[in-house]
């Protein structure tokens, strides 16, 4: 008679390190750090929390969580960027299995559990799904709608969805810590985008990047006009740097803000230039200009109608205003990105 295969045991499970960098956010961490010690996971588990220098009670908060849990430890980030904090946490880290936790994000409680069953499924070195974005104020809820359609970041499968299997990138991700010591960890001069980068090397060098929507993590989106703004003018800014510096490896989607962003300012230019002409007696035909920013305007109402309306008033109206802050900030980013001026303005704003 066969031997009947013996039953899965804590003690034959990988051990998970959660990498968390932190930098005054003590609105989210607690509800974050919270999320991934309810984890249904029964292997050695351990919180790295990276901690930049805060202002806002953030390290006085995490500080009590290591208190409160043995598996929490608290590392100091004194560069206090995304990319910095994550490879101090990933030196420091156990075990095996390297989980990347965003402060605003909120894991299900599953989702080490299927994260290291597909890691050992596929045999990939980076597994991810989706950035499920949640709000909870109307202008939250505007915000997770357009980062959930293709109209407003562009419909990569971390945002709207998709089959299972490899992809470019995935959102955070859940790494063997092999895999990222192979490739050299964060790029450190990449302050956003560094996954994108990251997941660029582990393709490169023959490894797989698998998207599953079997993980879905919970993200909770910028509450106001200004810090969505300037998130996005951020993340646009990156991403320009990066197609500067590898143009083949972006795709097409990627440029669609910035092509939107100069075209219209040519086209008020050139409307406020016909303007001109028609007080001077001139032939008008520079007012044709203006049709480029009716057009856009055309299109934001559009996706408002087809997106946002059953949504509700409060919604729809919002993201009306929600829909042109993330194209024209991502936009205008990129292009500065773009021209090279990225280190320049990182270092006057701290993006």
């Amino acid at each position: 008679m066969p031997e009947l295969p013996q039953p899965t045991t804590p003690s034959s499970l990988v051990g998970v390190s959660y990498v968390m960098p932190v930098l005054n956010d003590a609105s989210h961490v607690r509800a974050a750090v919270e999320s991934i010690l309810s984890q249904d996971y029964d292997g050695p588990v351990e919180v790295l929390i990276a901690l930049g220098p805060s202002i806002d009670g953030t390290g006085e908060l995490v500080a009590d969580l290591a208190t409160r849990d043995a598996r929490v430890r608290v590392l100091e980030n004194e560069v206090g960027s995304t990319p910095a904090g994550l490879n101090i946490g990933i030196r420091a880290a156990r075990y095996p299995v390297v989980v990347r936790v965003d402060s605003h994000s909120m894991l299900p409680v599953d989702y080490a559990r299927v994260a290291v069953g597909v890691l050992e499924r596929t045999g990939a070195d980076n597994v991810g799904g989706i950035m499920d974005a949640r709000g909870e104020t109307p202008f939250e809820q505007a915000v997770a709608l357009a980062y959930t359609t293709k109209v407003g970041l562009g419909g990569s499968a971390f945002h709207v969805g998709g089959h299972e299997g490899p992809a470019e990138t995935v959102y955070l991700g859940v790494f063997r810590r092999t895999s990222l010591e192979r490739v050299g960890l964060f790029d450190e001069t990449i302050k956003r985008g560094q996954d994108w980068e990251l997941n660029r090397r582990l393709r490169e060098t023959g490894g797989t990047v698998w998207f599953t929507p079997a993980l879905a993590v919970t993200y909770r989106p910028r509450s106001t006009v200004e810090r969505l703004a300037r998130q996005m003018f951020s993340t646009g800014l990156w991403r320009g740097e990066l197609a500067r510096r590898f143009p083949s490896a972006n795709g097409i989607r990627y440029f669609i803000p910035p092509v939107m962003v100069v075209g219209v300012a040519v086209g008020i230019l050139l409307g406020v230039a016909g303007i001109v002409q028609a007080v001077m007696g001139a032939t008008l035909w520079l007012l044709l200009g203006f049709l480029v920013p009716v057009v856009y305007l055309l299109f934001v109402i559009a996706a408002t109608l087809r997106y946002a309306r059953h949504r509700g008033a409060a919604v729809a109206a919002r993201f009306l205003v929600v829909l042109p802050c993330i194209h024209v900030s991502w936009g205008v980013g990129f292009v500065l990105g773009f021209l090279s001026l990225t280190s320049n303005i990182a270092k006057h704003t701290g993006r």
